[in-house]
């Protein structure tokens, strides 16, 4: 399948590879729009190697159902995943494979694109073993907190979740969902507009959001509209978040028909949707710092590891390396694992040249096979 995509402005056009390949052409330049700049990019920076590459370590555990949000545990301490439908939130022992369910999240309403979708950590999980988790309910999507036990039986582990934040519009499809805590210990969630598009451009709506809140779910101070936890709006649906080591964000957003897009994101800033897919020529919207036509892409989780973006893509059924110059793409992305495993949901920094990556085939749009979904352990160049 052709690829076409538009980086940091100038349009580049290949055939994306499966396995190991390079995937697009790599243009001379490196470099692109300063409007989609979240910070400046400063002395400090310097731009990732143009190509790179990716080797599959091992499958780390497979039979997984509808698995969508990961965290991994400290110290290697295993893997905690989400299943969307089921509601579950299970502990992978990434030694052996062995899948453990701490137990169900209660108030998960499962339909369509909404369930169980993102957890993560609390920054003082050493202390407190809180998980937060990003759910739909029977009326809304909510953000909620539960206590681990894991000295209690296995499926008996999670406390009642409480709920810190409430309100988020639900819908069959672009419930968001992805949720994490930021370098500045702030709890950052990624909404969709809920097939609702004009809740994108709403400030005073919760959909087609980035949040930034405080741990207690608060509107977090410094956010830029007084008194609200909106931190960037005008998105369709935010699949994914992450943060350079310069503490920039960049998020993972679903197009409709034309573009996917990956932006550099800055507080305050206007993605563009329902009025903007892709890049625009309208001055008020921060252009996307990379965009995919949705056939390659239908992008979810990212990961930032040693100057990188990893992007897991669903529909487009592979993971996509983005090489950073501060917060412009120094190169044309380049396509990995093409077809290999299927529609592909969740990536997250497993450590040093590492990743971990979740499949995402039992969801009702994929085409499951025995053994399906996983987590594989990938080291990336």
């Amino acid at each position: 399948m052709s690829a076409l995509l538009v980086v940091g402005g100038l349009l580049v056009a290949g055939c994306s590879s499966g396995g190991g390949g390079t995937g697009l052409p790599t243009p001379s330049w490196a470099g692109g729009s300063s409007a989609a700049a979240s910070g400046s990019a400063g002395a400090a920076d310097s731009a990732a190697p143009a190509t790179g590459s990716v080797k599959v370590v091992r499958t780390v555990a497979q039979g997984l159902k509808s698995p969508w949000g990961l965290a991994p545990l400290p110290d290697g301490a295993g893997l905690l995943v989400s299943d969307r439908d089921d509601g579950t939130i299970s502990r992978v022992d990434e030694k052996t494979g062995k899948i453990t369910e701490l137990g169900v999240v209660s108030g998960v309403s499962a339909a369509g694109e909404g369930g169980l979708l993102g957890i993560a950590l609390s920054p003082g999980f050493a202390s407190d073993h809180m998980i937060y988790a990003y759910f739909t309910s029977a009326s809304d999507n909510r953000i909620v907190r539960m206590l681990w036990d894991e000295s209690k039986p296995a499926k008996e582990q999670l406390g009642a979740p409480d709920t810190i934040f409430k309100g988020i519009p639900k819908g069959f499809i672009h419930n968001g969902g992805r949720i994490a805590f930021g370098p500045d210990g702030m709890l950052y969630a990624g909404t969709g507009e809920s097939g609702q598009r004009g809740l994108a451009q709403d400030k005073k709506s919760l959909g087609g959001k980035i949040l930034r809140l405080t741990p207690e779910g608060e509107p977090a101070p410094g956010n830029p509209f007084p008194d609200s936890p909106v931190y960037s709006y005008g998105h369709r649906n935010v699949q994914g978040l992450a943060w350079d080591d310069r503490q920039r964000l960049f998020a993972s957003e679903f197009g409709q028909d034309t573009w996917d897009e990956l932006n550099a994101i800055k507080p305050g800033g206007n993605y563009g949707w329902p009025n903007a897919e892709g890049m625009s020529s309208d001055p008020k919207y921060v252009n996307p710092i990379a965009e995919w036509h949705t056939d390659d892409a239908s992008p979810s989780g990212i990961a930032y590891v040693n100057g990188v973006i990893w992007m897991a893509a669903l529909k487009g059924q592979r993971l996509w390396r983005i090489p950073l110059d501060g917060t412009t793409a120094a190169a044309a992305p380049q396509a990995f694992l093409q077809g290999e495993y299927g529609r592909l949901r969740t990536v997250a920094p497993a450590g040093g040249d590492k990743v971990w990556l979740v499949t995402s085939n039992t969801d009702g749009r994929g085409k499951p096979k025995a053994g399906d979904d996983r987590i594989l352990e990938l080291e990336v160049r």
